[in-house]
C-alpha cells in the first residue's frame, strides 16, 4: 500500500509532457494540398520568403504535403513551381494520393478512369493536351496523348516524391496514418489514403501527425494531429503551418469574390 502511495504522488507531482517542437534553429513551413491551384500556390509561396526574411536566421525547409496535380487549373503550372523552388531552397514534397493515381495512369487503364474521375482530366489539359483531343479520345488514345505531352523527367520528378517526413516531435504524411501501427512501419497506402480510424483517434500517438487530405474549413489541431487541407482548389484557400520550437501559427492564401487573393496570417485558431 505504502509503494503505491508513493508511486501515486509521484505521478501528481511530475512534470507535464512538453509542448511538440521542432530542432533547435529549425522553421518549417508546410502546406496542404494544392491540387492544381497555382495561382494561390505563387502567393502563399511569396509570403513565406517574406515571412522567413523578417525573422532571426533559422535552417528554413518547406514542405508540401502532396497531391500537388488534380482538380484545380494548373497542375503542370504547381509542379514547375515546386521544382524551381527546390532549386532555391530546402524543399521537401510528399507524395498524396493523386500522385500515386497519376503516375499509376500512364499504363494502367483502370487506374486512368479512376484518376480522371478524380480531377486528372484538369491535370491532363494542364499539360497542352487539347479539350478536343481529349474529349474525342478513347481511353488508349488519352493514354498516348499523356505519354506525348507528359516528359519523363516530370514522372520521375512525381516518382521521387517521398512518403513521410519526421522533424523532432513531427511526423508529416499526407493523409494520416493509422493509429495501429508504429510509425516506422506504416504501409505507404495507409500514408496516402487514410481516413479513418486516424481522424476519430484521439489518444497519443508518437510524435504529433501534421496532414492535409480530408478538406476542412479551418486548421484542425486536436493534440495528436494537425490537418491543414483548406480545399484550395474549391474554397480558395491555400494554407501553411508554420512551426518553430514550440510555437505554431498559419499562413494563408485567400482568393475573394473578385478574385483578388490576399494574404491572412493566423487566419483561423486551431
Amino acid at each position: 500500500m505504502l509503494q503505491w502511495l508513493k508511486s501515486l504522488f509521484a505521478a501528481d507531482a511530475a512534470d507535464p509532457a512538453p509542448d511538440p517542437a521542432v530542432p533547435d534553429g529549425m522553421r518549417v513551413y508546410a502546406i496542404g494540398d494544392i491540387h492544381g491551384r497555382l495561382d494561390l500556390f505563387e502567393v502563399l509561396a511569396r509570403a513565406i520568403e517574406s515571412d522567413d526574411a523578417a525573422l532571426p536566421a533559422a535552417q528554413t525547409v518547406i514542405i508540401l504535403l502532396g497531391d500537388l496535380v488534380d482538380r484545380g487549373p494548373d497542375s503542370a503550372g504547381v509542379l514547375a513551381k515546386a521544382r524551381s523552388w527546390q532549386r532555391e531552397r530546402k524543399v521537401r514534397i510528399l507524395s498524396g494520393n493523386h500522385e500515386e493515381m497519376f503516375l499509376k495512369s500512364f499504363d494502367n487503364p483502370d487506374m486512368l478512369r479512376h484518376f480522371l474521375r478524380h480531377g486528372g482530366r484538369e491535370t491532363l489539359l494542364s499539360y497542352g493536351i487539347a479539350k478536343k483531343a481529349y474529349m474525342n479520345a478513347t481511353l488508349e488514345e488519352v493514354m498516348n496523348l499523356m505519354a506525348e505531352h507528359i516528359p519523363p523527367e516530370e514522372r520521375a520528378f512525381i516518382e521521387a516524391f517521398e512518403d513521410s517526413i519526421t522533424m523532432g516531435d513531427y511526423f508529416f504524411a499526407h493523409a494520416g496514418v493509422d493509429p495501429a501501427t508504429a510509425l516506422d512501419e506504416q504501409k505507404v497506402h495507409e500514408l496516402r489514403w487514410i481516413r479513418e480510424p486516424f481522424l476519430s483517434h484521439h489518444q497519443p500517438l508518437e510524435k504529433t501527425i501534421v496532414h492535409g487530405h480530408t478538406i476542412i474549413e479551418a486548421p484542425v489541431d486536436n493534440g495528436v494531429r494537425i490537418g491543414i487541407d483548406t480545399g484550395a482548389y474549391s474554397s480558395g484557400i491555400l494554407t501553411a503551418l508554420v512551426l518553430e520550437g514550440t510555437d505554431r501559427r498559419y499562413i494563408a492564401a485567400t482568393v475573394d469574390e473578385d478574385g483578388e487573393i490576399t494574404v491572412r496570417h493566423n487566419p483561423a485558431a486551431p
